[in-house]
């Protein structure tokens, strides 16, 4: 049974509980689905200030929609489109502060300011990513990007 916890440390010992809670949650269960939904949700009730945390699935040469929570957003993302896009052909998490800035950025979601997008690697394969939105400008910082990309670590090996 999941506990929602007060988060009373530094941002990176939050994100380390964080960390710890995803494994509890995902230890032995083998569905993908479950897994990234399980992920999003989590995910989704620690982080503050944000709208949309979910993730893209490769597909076909594309990122295609999976497990989120937010609003309804874009179904296929081609690679190198976008942030999503973007992170996924560079194989590199993207941290946006302001994303009317970023060249080619899609808007799913109006409200959306800043944006971070971690890559899902696994045994050097891409798997999808991790996009997560604020409705602040550079709500994202450092500590964000370094804990964010463990957090898709750990969530890798069960995937």
């Amino acid at each position: 049974m999941f506990h929602v916890e007060m988060y009373s440390g530094t941002k990176e010992e939050n994100y380390q509980l964080v960390i710890k809670q995803l494994k509890a949650l995902i230890e032995g269960e083998t569905n993908r689905i479950a897994n990234l939904s399980n992920a999003s949700a989590l995910l989704n009730q620690f982080l503050n200030e944000v709208n949309w945390v979910g993730f893209y699935l490769m597909e076909d040469g594309n990122l295609v929609l999976g497990p989120f929570q937010g609003l309804p957003a874009c179904v296929r993302i081609p690679l190198g489109k976008g942030v999503c896009g973007t992170s996924a052909q560079q194989r590199k998490t993207i941290r946006v502060e302001d994303v009317h800035a970023f060249p080619g950025h899609i808007a799913c979601d109006a409200a959306s300011q800043s944006e971070i997008v971690v890559p899902l690697l696994k045994d050097g394969e891409l798997v999808g990513v991790l996009d997560i939105d604020s409705p602040i400008k550079n709500r994202f910082d450092e500590t964000d990007e370094k804990m964010l990309n463990l957090f898709a670590e750990a969530l890798v090996s069960y995937l």
